[in-house]
């Protein structure tokens, strides 16, 4: 007789299959009004500078953030991209050298005296108090509704390198399952806060990135962001870090039909993932399907780069030639272009995308 786990795993199979064939019921264009991000600097305007420039305090309740016009990116993130693509209200609390849980890998940066705000104890929260927030003059300064606002998480790049669990130092005794039991909180989280569309945003091709790639396809050996150590082999730091992100995309992969469809955790909730990995590895191999600048097609190389220090910083004439700004950050074109497929996952319709709920 079949295990009761045997047939849960059969069931989730089954759940698979049915998002994989189409189940985009409440995903439109045009039916968003507002969007809300979380993340790290691949989505942050420019959070971070807030706690730089106040001696590591956190912006107040209410705080209008200006728009970010030179972030990690080298111009505007994929989320403000995406929100004038969309014509959507953005609220952004992306904060960049973020983790999920700094109960699990905290990163300590000596600018703020503390480790870089997360998204379980700062983020989350500081929106919810956003949420509940009025301005000066006594209205709502949060003003999404329900059915036509889309909350995105896109987390994972310095969870899963140097400074955390690439160099194991993560806390002792934490996993990688504790990094993605944290993000499908956070969901949970607003989903109480009464969020209930979702859009879950897997890991980057972390192994594509200069930082991490192999030697022989442009792998950098020092950057300003993980420095040159005795024993630092990018070969095996390559190898090890492919085959993490291989393995959580799996779990984003099957986790989320379980916890929409089986744990019935978000009921009534719509979700989507983004299979962002994918699209930027097609852009990695197919470039000319997605970057376009004056000057040759790069993939290997970096639109601003910069020596060990972060010191004697050049950029090139043509940035949107690259797939890279730097040896760890996408370039603005790169940014266009998940915008641009972000966008297509609200309209429903999108071949990066499965549907939940």
């Amino acid at each position: 007789m079949p295990s009761s786990w045997s047939i849960r795993f059969l069931v989730a199979n089954l759940v698979i299959a049915v998002g994989i064939a189409g189940r985009h019921s409440g995903w439109q264009k045009g039916k968003f009004k507002t969007l809300v991000t979380f993340g790290d600097s691949y989505t942050d305007e420019n959070r971070l500078g807030y706690f730089i420039n106040n001696n590591g305090s956190a912006p107040p309740v209410a705080w209008q953030q200006p728009v970010g016009l030179a972030t990690a990116s080298g111009g505007l993130s994929w989320a403000r991209i995406a929100s004038i693509y969309s014509h959507t209200d953005l609220y952004n609390y992306a904060v960049s050298g973020a983790v999920c849980s700094n109960q699990v890998t905290p990163r300590y940066f000596s600018a703020i005296n503390a480790p870089f705000p997360d998204i379980d104890s700062y983020e989350l929260p500081a929106f919810v108090a956003d949420s509940k927030a009025r301005t000066s003059s006594g209205t709502k300064f949060f003003t999404g509704k329900a059915d036509s606002t889309v909350y995105a998480i896109w987390i994972g790049t310095n969870d899963l390198g140097n400074d955390a669990f690439l160099t194991d130092s993560q806390v002792p005794g934490k996993t990688v399952a504790d990094y993605m039991d944290c993000v499908y909180e956070q969901v949970t989280r607003l989903y109480r806060n009464g969020g209930r569309y979702f859009v879950i945003m897997n890991l980057a091709p972390l192994d594509l990135l200069p930082q991490y790639q192999q030697p022989e396809n442009g792998g950098l050996q020092s950057t300003q962001f993980y420095p040159d150590s005795p024993g630092k082999n990018l070969t095996e730091i390559h190898g090890r870090i492919q085959n993490t992100v291989a393995a959580l995309n799996q779990v984003y992969k099957y986790r989320t039909p379980f916890e929409a469809e089986m744990e019935d955790c978000w009921k009534g909730a719509k979700i989507a993932n983004f299979d962002v990995n994918a699209l930027m590895t097609d852009m990695y191999y197919h470039p000319a399907s997605y970057l376009n600048g004056t000057a040759p097609l790069n993939v290997e190389g970096v639109a601003h780069p910069c020596d060990a220090s972060g010191s004697n910083c050049t950029t090139v004439t043509s940035p949107d030639s690259f797939m890279w700004y730097d040896p760890l950050h996408p370039s603005e074109q790169t940014s266009r272009v998940v915008a641009r497929e972000f966008v297509g996952v609200l309209g429903g319709k999108s071949k990066w995308a499965t549907y939940w709920g």
